[in-house]
């Protein structure tokens, strides 16, 4: 069971360099849709990412296309402000790799693709009068971590002790 985050064509690296962490921290594989808005060599991208780059299991697809050939069978989530259903109401604990995507920062996910696909577009609660998204980065991090809280946070530290721990 592995929860897998896909970004559709992004566009800012430091997103993606923050993603890039989140997913080193969360044993999360990065899947990256192409085109992309920049280089993965970009400076910007590492000072994101800052020493975890490495750590990540980055796979890129060269379209749309390719990346649902790969997926399969597999839970696919569009996470998308357009969503009926509430990212926190799905059941992630079915031992099954679960593939959350995230759309490009200006426009999202395709609209088309998002209609043929309904039933699988997820939104995270927000006071839509107030802003018009939340940052990339941020809806990653919120929902791959409530994946991993209802797996019972597989395979990572729930305690760590630091060899000059500021709680001891």
């Amino acid at each position: 069971m592995t929860n897998h985050i896909v970004l559709f064509e992004p566009q800012i690296p430091a997103n993606t360099g923050n993603i890039a962490r989140t997913c080193a921290a969360t044993n999360s594989p990065l899947h990256l849709i192409e085109p992309l808005g920049f280089s993965t060599d970009d400076k910007h991208l590492k000072r994101a990412g800052l020493d975890y780059w490495h750590e990540v299991n980055i796979t890129y697809h060269e379209n749309l296309a390719a990346f649902l050939t790969y997926v399969g069978e597999n839970p696919l989530h569009l996470i998308t402000k357009f969503a009926n259903q509430v990212y926190s109401e799905v059941n992630y604990q079915d031992e099954r790799d679960h593939y959350f995507m995230f759309g490009k920062e200006t426009t999202g996910l395709p609209e088309t693709f998002m209609r043929e696909n309904e039933e699988k577009c997820l939104r995270i609660p927000m006071n839509d009068q107030h802003v018009r998204s939340l940052n990339l980065s941020n809806t990653v991090a919120l929902v791959v971590y409530e994946a991993l809280r209802q797996q019972n946070f597989p395979a990572l530290e729930l305690q760590h002790h630091y060899e000059h721990d500021k709680l001891d």
